[in-house]
Order: C-alpha cells, then sequence, then structure tokens
C-alpha cells in the first residue's frame, strides 16, 4: 500500500507544470509573421494582437496597417478596417492586395460605385493576374448595376494579402 502512494507523491518537473517564458537573448518572431499565420488559421482576434504588437516593433507600416484592416474585415469591424485600409493605400508601396481589401470592405458597406473604382485599381496594379481580385471586381460590377443583385444567394468575397494565402469572408444573409 505505501508503494502505491509513493508514486503518486513524485516530485514536479524542475522547469514547472507552466510554459516557459522568454528566454533572454533570444531573437523575437516577426509579429507580421504571427499574424499572417494566425490568419490562415482563423484566429482573427489573435491575429489582431500579433499585429499590434509588431506595430510596436516595426511602427504602423503599410504590411501592420494591412494586416489590423484584413482582421478586422474578417472580424466584421468595417469602419475600422476601411480607416486602416485607407490608411494602408495612401503609401507609396500599398500592393493589389490592400486594395483589394478596401474593396471587399466597400462592398459590404453597400458603397458598390466606389469599391468598383478601388477594385479597378487593384486589378490594374496586379495586371489582372489575380482570380480573386478579379472574382471581387465582378461582383462590385454587379452589385453597381443591380444594388439588389444577392437576392437569396451566399457571396463569397476573397481577402487576400500578400503571399500564398487567400482569406475568403463569407457574406452571412
Amino acid at each position: 500500500m505505501m508503494l502505491a502512494l509513493a508514486g503518486c507523491l513524485a516530485a514536479p518537473p524542475a522547469n514547472g507544470p507552466y510554459a516557459p517564458g522568454p528566454v533572454p537573448g533570444a531573437e523575437p518572431v516577426d509579429g507580421l509573421l504571427v499574424g499572417h499565420r494566425l490568419m490562415d488559421a482563423g484566429e482573427y482576434e489573435l491575429a489582431q494582437k500579433a499585429y499590434g504588437r509588431a506595430a510596436l516593433v516595426d511602427g504602423m507600416t503599410t504590411d501592420v496597417l494591412a494586416g489590423l484592416g484584413s482582421a478586422n474585415l474578417a472580424l466584421g469591424r468595417l469602419g475600422t478596417a476601411e480607416r486602416l485600409l485607407r490608411r494602408a493605400i495612401e503609401s507609396d508601396d500599398a500592393t493589389p492586395e490592400i486594395w483589394n481589401n478596401l474593396g471587399v470592405v466597400l462592398v459590404e458597406k453597400g458603397a458598390y460605385a466606389e469599391a468598383e473604382q478601388v477594385l479597378r485599381r487593384a486589378y490594374a496594379l496586379d495586371s489582372g493576374e489575380s482570380d480573386a481580385i478579379r472574382d471581387n471586381l465582378r461582383l462590385a460590377l454587379a452589385k453597381f448595376g443591380n444594388p439588389s443583385y444577392d437576392g437569396s444567394t451566399e457571396q463569397d468575397y476573397k481577402v487576400v494579402r500578400r503571399g500564398s494565402s487567400e482569406y475568403l469572408v463569407r457574406k452571412i444573409p
């Protein structure tokens, strides 16, 4: 009977039961990279926090603004997403993906005429190579020509970022 109890009273691991803390002198992981990976995983709140940490390190760069805007778009925070994405496109190094994401926000808000112009710009900057941008432009054109276009059909918007990943934002009826 004593032998069975002796195993239950074993000492806790030397490192403790909790996750390890920061390692002194270690190089931190890039907040943008963490944010992009969290967006890929559908963890938009956590991605937003990672982009915020990247902003503390790098400042409010175009990539940080675009990441924050895309995360807010995925969370349905259209006003905040629009504000951040508009700031991102003011930069000379704004990419077609940023213009696309702003266009998606404008379509969601019902600003079809402006969305069509923004998505045309994204499509031109991309030289027509992105299927996601082309599809979003087609949707904006259809809605601009016929605002009651969506009716009972479900629409898919594609939010994109630099790199190979695409985010799909599904409109809830």
